[in-house]
């Protein structure tokens, strides 16, 4: 009785919004449409209100400055794991989330070993 109690304590604590991808948290019905990319199940507005509760926006930069796209970067807040962090954009009505992956190379492309 005891186990199901500490089992149901679990399930009962998860958030709604437990989907993720490389440890980065994603909106509850996300629909993955590529290699940790996905489409929002909100608008831009509530969107970003899902993911002010996730994460400071304190931090947060705009990444795009044009007429009908809007798009924001959202480090990963703590540096650590396989995710750098988020691009968010809308664009044609839809909003898209790109998990940044770690791999190594910063965004700067892959790098290679010098040749001999």
């Amino acid at each position: 009785m005891k186990r199901a109690l500490v089992m149901l304590a679990v399930v009962v604590s998860l958030p709604s919004f437990a989907t993720s991808d490389l440890g980065a948290t994603l909106p509850e019905n996300a629909r993955q449409v590529g290699e940790h990319r996905y489409k929002s199940p909100s608008d831009w507005e509530g969107t970003m209100k899902f993911y002010k509760k996730v994460y400071s926006p304190s931090t947060w930069r705009n990444v795009i400055i044009q007429p009908g796209v809007k798009a924001i970067h959202i480090p990963n807040p703590s540096g650590k794991g396989e995710w750098l962090g988020l691009n968010i954009y809308e664009a044609n009505e839809e909003v898209r989330i790109y998990v940044v992956p770690n791999d190594g190379t910063s965004g700067k492309g892959k790098t290679s070993k010098p040749q001999k």
